[in-house]
This record gives structure tokens, C-alpha cells and sequence, in this order.
């Protein structure tokens, strides 16, 4: 009786040291170089700031903006820039790309 219970100790100590450490390791490594990159590419100018957009915004007339209010214009834009910008990143890592 005791040999199985250490067959099954060992079975879900070698599970847990493969698996699960394992892999909190990898994803907090890629987790953590993902955001230290994308700080660095804010910092060093390669990634556009808010006011050269709010400067590129700032020349549209009053009737477009009616039209990009009404269609949800600024709740879209951020979110589709942040979205093509992770799907960027996460095609580049070559783990998971």
C-alpha cells in the first residue's frame, strides 16, 4: 500500500515540476519581455505618442467628428491600434507564433 502511494506522489510531484512550473516560468519570462519591450519602444519614440495624434486629430472639422462620435470612433480606434499592435508581438514570439 505504501509503494502506491508513493508511485502517486511521485506521479504528481513530476506533473507538477514538468507542467506547472515549467510553464509559469516560460509565460512570466515572455510576460515580462513583452512589457519591458513595449516600454522600451514607448520610451525611445518609436511608438507614437498622444499628442502628435491629438495633433493629427485636432485638424478635423466639426461634421466629421459628429460622424466618428456617432459610429463610436473613440472607444474603436484605441481599441483597434491595441489590438493589431498584440497580435504583432504575439506572431513575433517564436513559442507561440
Amino acid at each position: 500500500m505504501f509503494a502506491i502511494l508513493v508511485s502517486a506522489a511521485n506521479v504528481a510531484l513530476g506533473f507538477l515540476l514538468r507542467s506547472v512550473v515549467a510553464k509559469f516560468f516560460l509565460y512570466f519570462a515572455l510576460y515580462f519581455f513583452v512589457t519591458e519591450a513595449v516600454s522600451f519602444l514607448q520610451t525611445s519614440g518609436v511608438l507614437p505618442s498622444a499628442a502628435s495624434l491629438a495633433g493629427a486629430f485636432g485638424s478635423i472639422g466639426n461634421d466629421v467628428w459628429y460622424f466618428l462620435d456617432l459610429c463610436a470612433f473613440s472607444y474603436g480606434a484605441p481599441l483597434l491600434v491595441s489590438a493589431y499592435v498584440t497580435r504583432f508581438i504575439i506572431r513575433r514570439l517564436p513559442i507561440i507564433g
